[in-house]
C-alpha cells in the first residue's frame, strides 16, 4: 500500500478526489453557465444607459441646453480634441457654452453611429462617429467626428465620460 501512496495519498482516495474535483467543476460550469445571461442581460442594461446618456447629449446640444448638454462629462474630464490636447471639464463646456449662443447659427448634432461599446466593470470604452450638421445663412455644412469616450461610472450610479479623443475628419467650414 505504501508503493501506491503520492503525496500521502493512495490511488483510491485519488480516485475520490478526482471525482470530487470533476464534481466541483461541473457544478461550476452549470453555476456559469446559468450567470451568463443575467451577465449578458447586465450588461445590455449597462450599454443603454451609456447610450441614454450619448442620445441625451446630442438632445441637449439641439436644444442649446449647455447646462444638460455638459452633465455627460466627469468632474475630471479630460479631453483630446483637435488644437487641444489637455482639455479640461471647464475648458470643453466652455467652448460648448459660446458655440450654443452664437444665433447665427443653426446647429445639429444627429443622434450617434454607436460603433462599440467594451464593458469592464465600472469602465466602458465607446467607439462613435458624430454628425454635425451647421447652418449659417443659407449655407450648410455636415461633418463627422470619430471620436473614442471612456465613461466611468460614477458614484451616482451614471455614467459618466472621463476621457475622451475626438477625431475629427475636417473641420466644419462654417464654424470660425
Amino acid at each position: 500500500m505504501a508503493g501506491r501512496q503520492t503525496l500521502g495519498a493512495t490511488h483510491g482516495s485519488r480516485l475520490g478526489a478526482a471525482r470530487l474535483a470533476a464534481r466541483a467543476l461541473a457544478t461550476c460550469a452549470c453555476l456559469l453557465s446559468a450567470s451568463a445571461p443575467a451577465a449578458r442581460a447586465d450588461e445590455a442594461v449597462e450599454k443603454a444607459a451609456i447610450t441614454a446618456r450619448l442620445r441625451g447629449f446630442s438632445d441637449a446640444f439641439n436644444a442649446r441646453d449647455a447646462d444638460r448638454l455638459c452633465d455627460i462629462f466627469a468632474p475630471d474630464l479630460i479631453a483630446t480634441i483637435p488644437f487641444a490636447p489637455e482639455a479640461s471639464r471647464a475648458a470643453i463646456c466652455g467652448n460648448l457654452e459660446r458655440l450654443l449662443a452664437r444665433p447665427d447659427l443653426r446647429l445639429d448634432y444627429a443622434y450617434p453611429d454607436i460603433r462599440e461599446i467594451i464593458l469592464a466593470g465600472d469602465l466602458a470604452v465607446v467607439r462613435v462617429i458624430w454628425t454635425l450638421t451647421v447652418h449659417k445663412s443659407a449655407e450648410q455644412d455636415t461633418t463627422e467626428e470619430a471620436g473614442i469616450d471612456i465613461f466611468r461610472r460614477q458614484p451616482d450610479g451614471r455614467w459618466s465620460i472621463a476621457r475622451m479623443a475626438a477625431l475629427t475628419m475636417r473641420p466644419n467650414r462654417l464654424l470660425d
